[in-house]
Order: structure tokens, then C-alpha cells, then sequence
């Protein structure tokens, strides 16, 4: 060891300089004076709310070349104040996590294996059987009066949803006729 290390020590660095609390200068090493924010390549940031509750916490998702690379609380949401539990803090997961999903498991009935679907095939099986299940289920009318429903299928939204996205779920299960519609916020 040099008889000068000691100059690059921290607490040396704290007792002789101007940063008597080590909040800066004193505090800093090489390896801290080279780290960059992982936003430094950010192209935009888009304003988004963590699925996660209902709470509703906003987040700044940072995007570079159309890939997210970032997310953090939002400072200005008068909800979080830029703060996010562990699992806000985490949805960077969600979109870059080596576990995402990009495929459909789908179990055929009666089946005991799962199989892999691409997500365009497993919407169409979606919709073929939305509408199979509305045609089946169809009252015109009962008892001579006009009813035009369904008892075929039914709507359940979530609490992660807000009042526009529930607006637009409760719309859209009305129009194909649903009149069992019911959002888990309320249960």
C-alpha cells in the first residue's frame, strides 16, 4: 500500500476538505463519479399508472428506440408523489422480464396438456365463440315483451381499471347485449 491511499479515502477526503457531512464531493469515488442515470438514452417518456391496485400510482415510463427501459414514479401525480410500492417498482418486469409470456397457453376440454397459441389466433377463438355465446343465449323477448340480451356470457372488469376504462368495458357488454355486467371493485 502507498504511503499516499489514504489520500483517496472518503473520511480523509470529509475531515480536509469543504465537505465537512460528506454529502457530495467527500462521498464520491471513481467507480460513483462514472455511473449514469439509466434514463440518459430515454427518447420520450410517456406518462402511464401502475396495473398493479387500485390505488392508481402514476409512472414515468422512459422509451428508447420504442423499447421501454425505465419506469419510475411519476413526481407530479398528486397520488404517489413519485413513489411506487415494490411491485410499481418492479413493472419494468412486465415488458422486459425474461419470463414475459408472448404466446397463449391453451388447455383444449377435456384435455391435460397445455399448448402454446399465438395471441392473434387465441383472439379470434375469443370472438368466434363471444359470438357463438350471444347467438345461443339471445332473448328477443320474454313474454311478449322486448328484452334483446344475452344470458350467454358476462362481464367482470377489474379494480386496476379506471372509471374510463370501465366506461368503455360496461359500453362495449351492453352493446353485444351482456346485461350481467359487474366490475370487482365493488365486490
Amino acid at each position: 500500500m502507498s504511503d499516499r491511499t489514504w489520500i483517496g479515502w472518503p473520511v480523509f477526503r470529509q475531515l480536509t476538505g469543504g465537505d465537512k457531512l460528506a454529502r457530495g464531493a467527500a462521498a464520491r469515488s471513481r467507480r460513483t463519479e462514472r455511473i449514469q442515470p439509466r434514463i440518459r438514452n430515454a427518447d420520450r417518456v410517456v406518462k402511464s399508472v401502475c396495473p398493479y391496485c387500485a390505488v392508481g400510482c402514476a409512472q414515468n415510463v422512459y422509451v428508447c428506440d420504442d423499447k421501454v427501459i425505465q419506469i419510475e414514479g411519476d413526481p407530479d401525480s398528486p397520488v404517489s408523489r413519485g413513489r411506487l410500492c415494490p411491485k410499481g417498482s418492479a413493472s419494468l418486469q412486465l415488458t422486459t422480464g425474461s419470463a414475459r409470456q408472448y404466446r397463449v397457453k391453451y388447455r383444449r376440454p377435456f384435455g391435460t396438456d397445455w399448448e402454446d397459441l399465438d395471441l392473434d389466433q387465441a383472439m379470434d377463438m375469443i370472438a368466434d365463440r363471444v359470438i357463438e355465446s350471444r347467438r345461443r343465449g339471445w332473448q328477443q323477448e320474454i313474454d311478449g315483451k322486448q328484452t334483446r340480451r344475452t344470458l350467454g356470457f358476462a362481464g367482470l372488469g377489474g379494480a386496476t381499471l379506471d372509471n374510463e376504462e370501465n366506461y368503455l368495458i360496461k359500453k362495449l357488454f351492453t352493446a353485444l347485449g351482456a346485461i350481467q355486467i359487474e366490475n370487482q371493485a365493488r365486490i
